[in-house]
């Protein structure tokens, strides 16, 4: 794919404005965030109010990473050793080991070429047995949360959203991450906000943001320095374990700058995706998914089926595009994929789930920053489709 100002690989950049605190604390070394007074808070503190603001939640916790946020999400809602969770059967291996980590059995949902949830089975598998959901917006691509949260409730099931790649996604303008017991952001490098590493959990519950904060690593009365008071943290002191898996001061300050930049990227992103989106689907090559007509999108990632190809085609596919230095990943196609279900051997048996196992044998993944440039984006389409007319011909002769 010729010489592109931006290339898929490419971050969001670190705004200037993070400089001046990231050198203080280079100086002073201050990279705990507890170190700091409740009178003067830290980063990690300050971060987790702006985004908490921003989210229209009422608290914030972060962390580690949004896998953190999860299993620090299912200890919390009361997920116990030898439960079951439901999630969805594609996601990124993380939110399986996170339910493991937890102690309990991921049970797996299909997912159908539309890369949400199936519905049927979702329902069927929602059986008393679940102690806990978690939903992955896999992709940024939301699955009914309609039929989802009546689901939950009608079983009396907390539901837990895996975010990580739909910051500024709405459904039904209703900002994605906020409609479950907890929400969990990624704050890795190939996200909307990049801090390298680092997550982040929302909630509105008292006693859920006190459990998980204790266990993210608050011991004896850090808890206080979090200047939330209106969380009864007395009552759980000392109630459950340390897993240390904070923030650090360093992070958040490069993350903090970026919060004001959703929109903007959030707005320039989705136009891009729709411009690529709209010259692939004209090809008749490849499809695009529709959004659902609830969902605006937050894209920063581009997932495409491939239309009447056959296996020997579809690896053709991505053996061209990685020979020419930009893989175009098939899911089920590239053998090790961590968002491949048969490949997550730590879960025990893996499930008989044809229509997941389908949909990932021809689903196409390629990064589209946020950053790109109208050249870049039709340097991008010129590429995907040089290499599906390529793969189809050379199998054809």
């Amino acid at each position: 794919m010729g010489q592109s100002k931006r290339s898929v690989y490419d971050a969001e950049p670190i705004p200037e404005s993070a400089r001046e605190i990231i050198e203080q604390l280079m100086e002073s070394g201050d990279l705990f965030r507890y170190t700091a007074s409740k009178e003067n808070p830290s980063q990690v503190t300050l971060l987790e109010k702006e985004f908490a603001a921003y989210m229209g939640s009422k608290y914030a916790l972060a962390v580690n990473s949004a896998s953190s946020a999860i299993f620090l999400s299912l200890k919390a809602v009361g997920v116990k050793a030898g439960d079951q969770v439901l999630i969805p059967a594609w996601t990124f291996a993380a939110v399986p080991s996170a339910v493991v980590h937890a102690g309990a059995q991921p049970i797996l949902a299909e997912v159908g070429e539309s890369l949400r949830i199936d519905m049927a089975d979702f329902e069927e598998k929602m059986t008393g047995n679940i102690a806990a959901v978690v939903v992955s917006h896999m992709r940024g691509h939301t699955s009914d949360m309609d039929a989802i949260q009546a689901l939950c409730t009608k079983h009396d099931v907390p539901m837990i959203e895996d975010a990580a790649h739909s910051l500024g996604t709405l459904w039904n303008n209703r900002k994605v991450g906020t409609m479950g017991a907890t929400g969990c952001f990624s704050f890795q490098s190939y996200k909307m906000v990049n801090g390298g590493e680092g997550g982040i959990l929302l909630t509105d519950d008292p006693d859920i943001i006190a459990k998980a904060v204790f266990m993210s690593g608050a011991y004896e009365h850090n808890w206080a320095k979090h200047n939330f008071d209106d969380v009864p943290f007395e009552k759980y002191q000392n109630q459950y374990p340390l897993y240390n898996v904070r923030m650090n001061n360093l992070s958040a300050a490069v993350i903090r700058p970026q919060i004001p930049l959703i929109d903007a990227r959030v707005a320039k992103g989705l136009a891009n995706y729709t411009y690529v989106e709209n010259k692939l689907n004209a090809s008749g090559a490849v499809a695009v998914p529709p959004a659902d007509p609830r969902e605006r999108r937050a894209p920063d990632s581009l997932q495409f089926n491939l239309i009447g190809f056959d296996d020997a085609q579809t690896q053709r596919v991505m053996d061209i595009s990685t020979a020419r230095g930009n893989p175009i990943s098939i899911f089920g196609i590239q053998g090790d994929n961590a968002r491949v279900f048969w490949n997550w051997k730590f879960i025990g048996n893996t499930p008989d789930l044809p229509k997941t196992r389908a949909m990932l044998k021809r689903a196409c993944d390629i990064r589209l920053p946020v950053g790109m440039t109208r050249e870049d984006l039709d340097q991008t389409v010129d590429f995907i489709l040089e290499c599906v007319s390529e793969a189809r011909m050379r199998i054809a002769s």
